[in-house]
């Protein structure tokens, strides 16, 4: 492999001893969220019974309202559920990890959606009692004279942007930086909708139990976006005074910036993870981007590693020595903790090498246990300091140049021809006893993983974070 920039001094974070332990916390944490959010669906749809919901149902005057209502309790419901989610708090993002809590909130939200949707249809056409002609009138009439339905409209707005800009082909066509801020207004839109709830809602108000569980719901979303969505990154940002220390060219079109800091050994940072950063200085200084850490935190120092393709990536190069830094995080569940076995794959596809290079420093593991499968164009990064770690700690390295091809396969021109499922048994005989790390593009990323899950690696080895959004 070609000769990198840099050499930091190699740091052993990692702990082999209880392998599986977070994974089995983890896992309880996971079933527990799934058991909780039915059960709040359930208890809900009880209450609206008990309301009369469904005797509601038997009665045209009435049918149309008490749907109507049941799918704006819904609604409501997956929509705290979705800040819930989304707001950082440590044990949803230790146990589901970034990758999985995204996929989770499209779904969720989406169903939050086409719920409220069909909450706005049933009631206006409840009390326009299904006439065309009085659609628009009462319409006008329960937005103008309602209590909190002029915020609700708002609010409605806001979440039909965060879902027009969800949409794949509309989200190609943004910067991460607008896609991001325009994803904020989905707080506001659940924000607008707490006074229509409040003022207008039976089922809110009828029973001491679903007052008590609603303002329950709505505190817990409202102050887990409060502490660890704005609260905990401002004091560390405070407390840690991260800065720029130096700026490293890795490759023509890839930088690496070095962070320096207060009390960095205090900062719980595992290999494998990301930061979510400002830089403040220069145009575009309140724009936030994710940037994955690319060597294991040694207590004085932070490396975070990125290639030009965005604006906020592209700002990199420019950064001068002493530029004060703003940061959410460490966020990511591609580290230690998800670690199961002793033997490791760490398969990434060009840039998205960045968080296997911590993890091939910061594991702890055994001369062959862990092994490096590379796939890049050009010029490999981190080639010198993979290298140092095959001759330092036994890390094998597959080394997988070329450029993508359009054939679908994930190993690149050295298996083409080949079947890629026995040419990876070939090389990784140990693959199905491994924890297998997966980064890089989502296509690359997705093939891997079914590959590595046809060669018989149970989905709980297999830990994907596809670089993208």
């Amino acid at each position: 492999m070609a000769t990198a920039t840099a050499e930091p001094p190699l740091v052993v974070v990692g702990d082999a001893r209880g392998l599986g332990r977070h994974a089995r916390t983890d896992a309880v944490v996971r079933l527990g969220t799934g058991l909780l959010l039915w059960a709040g669906l359930l208890l809900i749809t009880y209450w609206w019974d008990a309301d009369g919901g469904i005797n509601d149902l038997a009665r045209p005057a009435t049918g149309l309202l008490s749907i109507g209502r049941l799918t704006g309790l819904w609604s409501a419901h997956l929509l705290l559920v979705q800040v819930l989610l989304m707001s950082r708090l440590p044990a949803l993002e230790n146990a589901f990890g970034r990758n999985r809590l995204v996929a989770i909130h499209r779904i969720v939200g989406l169903t939050s959606f086409y719920l409220m949707v069909a909450h706005i249809v049933t009631i206006v056409g409840g009390y326009a009692s299904a006439r065309w002609s009085l659609v628009l009138p009462t319409t006008w009439q329960l937005v103008t004279e309602y209590g909190g339905m002029l915020l609700a409209t708002a609010g409605t707005v806001a979440l039909i942007m965060v879902v027009v800009t969800s949409i794949k082909a509309a989200r190609r066509r943004l910067r991460y930086e607008s896609w991001h801020l325009i994803h904020l207004y989905g707080y506001l839109g659940a924000g607008l909708a707490l006074p229509h709830q409040l003022w207008t809602g039976q089922e809110f108000l009828r029973s001491r139990g679903a007052t008590l569980y609603w303002w329950s719901l709505w505190g817990a979303a409202g102050l887990a976006v409060i502490i660890w969505r704005l609260i905990l990154p401002i004091w560390r940002s405070v407390r840690f005074d991260l800065r720029v220390a130096a700026v490293i060219t890795e490759s023509a079109d890839t930088v690496s910036v070095l962070l320096s800091g207060r009390r960095l050994d205090r900062l719980p940072v595992q290999p494998g993870q990301f930061l979510i950063v400002r830089f403040l200085s220069g145009a575009g200084w309140t724009r936030a981007n994710p940037f994955s850490i690319s060597a294991a935190a040694d207590g004085q120092s932070l490396r975070i590693t990125a290639r030009a393709v965005g604006d906020g990536s592209a700002r990199l190069a420019g950064l001068r020595p002493g530029v004060r830094v703003a940061f959410e995080g460490p966020y990511g569940r591609l580290s230690p903790r998800a670690r199961t076995v002793r033997p490791v794959l760490l398969a990434g596809a060009g840039i998205g090498v960045t968080p296997l290079r911590a993890l091939a420093e910061g594991l702890e593991y055994a001369a062959g246990e862990a092994t490096l499968l590379y796939r890049y164009t050009g010029e490999p990064l981190f080639a010198a300091e993979f290298d140092r770690l095959a001759g330092a700690r036994g890390l094998k390295i597959l080394a997988l140049p070329g450029a993508r091809s359009g054939s679908g396969g994930v190993l690149g021109p050295v298996a083409a021809g080949h079947d890629e499922l026995q040419v990876l048994r070939h090389w990784l005989p140990e693959l199905v006893e491994s924890d297998v790390y997966i980064c890089g593009p989502q296509p690359w990323a997705s093939g891997l993983e079914r590959l590595v899950a046809a060669a018989g690696v149970p989905a709980d080895r297999i830990h994907t974070e596809a670089f993208g959004w």
